[in-house]
Formats: C-alpha cells, structure tokens, sequence
C-alpha cells in the first residue's frame, strides 16, 4: 500500500449519485475524493485537478464509459482508468479495454472493498514505474557523465591488465597506487559535474 496513499486523488464518474456516495464513504477514508455525474462534469474537474485514478459508470447519457475514458487516455495517459457497468456485456468490455485502456472491468453493483484493493494495487504499480523511471533517468545521466570525463581524460578509464587480469602499474608512474588513481577520477568526475551545472546555468541564463 502506498506509504502516502492520502495524496491521491480518485474521480467516480458515475449519473446516479447514490451510486457515487456510496464508493465515495469507503474510498474517501484512504483518498482525496471528486465526483461527477456525467463525463462533461468530469471533464471539467480533469481540466484543474490532477487525477490519479478515474472509475467511470459505462452507461452514462451523452457519452458511454468507454468513450469517456478513451478520451481520458488521450488527454491525460499517466491517470489509471476503471469501469463500472450494470451490465454483463463483453463486448462493453472489450471496447472498454481496447479504447480506453482500463486497468479493471467491474461489474455492478461494486464491491466498495474490491475496489479500494485494486485502486490500491493499481497504485503501487504506478509508484514502482514511476520510481524505475527516475532511476533510468539517474544511470543515464551518469553515463553520460563518465563518458564525458571518458572523452576529456583519455586513457583516465583505461587499465593495463597482464594475462591474469591483474593490474599493471603505468611504467612511467610506478608510484601511482590504486588509491590515488581513484581519487584522481572522482576529483575529474566532480570537475565533469560543475562544468555541466554551468553549462546549464548559462542555457538557463540566455
């Protein structure tokens, strides 16, 4: 279960209020709550709320479920998408998954418990992606990084191994230990780091 689970926000979509209410009491006990009875009311909501998880009614005057939340995947793609239908239609669901990308198809009427575990789920999944992003972000910037300390200390990276793979001491410093060869790098690679922080102080700067 996320950690800080209260932060997120939940958009029930959903013409019978009754039906809205009742998810909302269970729900609102773990998560910030918006509720509307049609998709152009939620719509609007969308436009000045982030919104981490909308479950949406299929069967809703003006525009069904399944469009609503296909349109919700275009416009907002990172938001998690359920529905809800009175109806055990599968090519409801089938629409549903394919246009709208829905993480879950339920069935009316709705487990109010069933529906926290997956929201819950759902967002753990969401926490664990977005962390493995962030930390591909991190390893590429790092790569990058020693690749341009690789390119302005030529030969820095570079060690000579004998036929065993030890280590061969540079003829023309044999008394450079391991140790200060290490230091050397990370005193190069803290150079690298500045100078990229002020490349990008002046690109910020222009």
């Amino acid at each position: 279960m996320p950690s800080d689970q209260s932060t997120f926000s939940i958009l029930l979509v959903d013409d019978e209020p009754h039906v809205t209410e009742a998810l909302s009491r269970h729900l609102s006990k773990h998560y910030q709550i918006f509720m509307a009875s049609s998709a152009a009311e939620a719509y609007g909501i969308l436009a000045n709320q982030a919104i981490d998880v909308v479950v949406s009614d299929e069967r809703m005057p003006g525009e069904s479920g399944s469009e609503f939340l296909a349109s919700v995947r275009r416009r907002y793609p990172d938001s998690i998408r359920m529905i809800l239908s009175g109806q055990a239609s599968l090519a409801a669901a089938v629409r549903a998954i394919n246009e709208g990308e829905v993480y879950r198809f339920f069935l009316k009427p709705c487990n109010p418990i069933d529906l926290l575990f997956t929201i819950q789920r759902a967002l753990e999944l969401k926490s664990l992606e977005k962390h493995s992003r962030e930390l591909l972000r991190e390893f590429r910037k790092q790569a990058t990084e020693l690749a341009a300390l690789h390119g302005s200390q030529a030969g820095l990276l570079e060690l000579n191994l004998d036929a065993t793979g030890c280590i061969l001491a540079d003829d023309e410093d044999p008394e450079l230990s391991v140790e200060e060869l290490l230091r050397e790098m990370e005193q190069s690679l803290a150079l690298t780091r500045t100078r990229s922080k002020d490349v990008r102080a002046r690109e910020n700067a222009l």
